[in-house]
């Protein structure tokens, strides 16, 4: 990946705005700063973007969205919400694909410093302080969007995972469920399922068992799942996508056994994959197209200086029943 301002402002321990002053010679830098900033420069090899220099201090009416995956049907939901905001008060977005992964995502957030970006719109599995450190160098509105900063320095809109979690649960343990199986990333590698676990674990206690299955792709998961299936150890399946949830079914059914008469299963989302399979997936649905229309919206709101009532919004979620369960 190319260099980007942000691995120059890193590499000189001074902000993205610094590196720009010495690049531009737009204010006055202390000559100890400069040269850190020009070292690091030379260092690097960064080139800077001619075109941003030119859009300094201007607004540009773009945003950016940096996702992790921009082929999934969940992200794909969210960026349309994203999208039909965005063009309700004239902006045009930037999509960008992080592949979840930190070092490509903190040098995107550069990238979109030096595109000169109005503000940001930002989907992740992890946020660290290494992203919490590129916003602030940025010195542009975030907006967190369909995941959190627990410690909510950063706007976002999300639902109550936690809470979805232990709804989750009830709702198997309300189907008789007494053997449960939680189908999930490897723990650490995504906070959403994470908040999930804690629902699940403070309603089910002991009663249930964690299988982790790696990021959580369908094609790492089904080898896992139809070896542990492989037995009728469970009667129900919590699932932390539709993804994880078709992992299931097919799992479960390539040893023999039935959902629902020999397993219950419940994931999470509600994109198209819930029914596209048979049976169709029970789901605690979540609202993906309001999740980026609300997040445009907040962001637009701090663009334009208009009040906000909260900064941390929180949607609902509800389940849908199906064949599944």
């Amino acid at each position: 990946m190319s260099v980007t301002i942000y691995d120059v402002a890193r590499e000189a321990n001074v902000s993205m705005a610094t590196v720009s002053r010495v690049i531009n010679g737009t204010a006055v830098v202390k000559e100890e700063t400069k040269k850190r900033v020009q070292d690091a420069i030379e260092r690097l090899g960064y080139r800077p973007n001619a075109v941003a220099r030119g859009l300094a201090s201007k607004r540009t009416r773009t945003i950016g969205v940096i996702v992790p995956d921009v082929s999934t049907a969940f992200v794909a939901e969210i960026v349309r919400g994203i999208e039909d905001i965005a063009n309700m008060y004239n902006y045009h977005i930037i999509l960008t694909n992080s592949d979840a992964d930190t070092h490509r995502e903190v040098s995107l957030i550069g990238t979109m410093w030096e595109k000169q970006v109005d503000g940001i719109l930002y989907m992740t599995n992890i946020l660290n302080q290494e992203h919490i450190t590129a916003f602030e160098q940025a010195e542009i509105p975030v907006v967190l969007c369909a995941t959190e900063d627990p410690e909510k320095r950063i706007p976002s809109v999300n639902i109550d995972n936690r809470k979805a979690g232990s709804d989750a649960a009830n709702y198997l343990e309300k189907k008789s469920c007494q053997n449960i199986a939680i189908v999930s990333p490897d723990i650490g590698t995504s906070l959403i399922a994470d908040h999930r676990i804690e629902g699940v674990r403070k309603k089910l206690g002991n009663k249930c068992t964690f299988i982790h299955v790696g990021k959580g792709k369908y094609e790492q998961a089904l080898p896992i799942l139809r070896n542990i299936f492989q037995n009728k150890n469970y009667d129900g399946v919590i699932a932390m996508s539709d993804e994880l949830g078709l992992a299931s079914v097919h799992a479960i059914h390539d040893n023999g056994f039935q959902v629902p008469h020999d397993v219950r299963i419940i994931a999470f989302d509600n994109t198209r994959l819930a029914t596209m399979v048979r049976p169709e997936l029970t789901v605690i649905a979540q609202p993906m197209y309001d999740f980026g229309a609300v997040s445009m919206r907040l962001l637009t709101k701090m663009l334009l200086d208009e009040p906000v009532d909260t900064y941390n919004v929180i949607l609902q979620h509800n389940i849908i029943e199906r064949q599944s369960s």
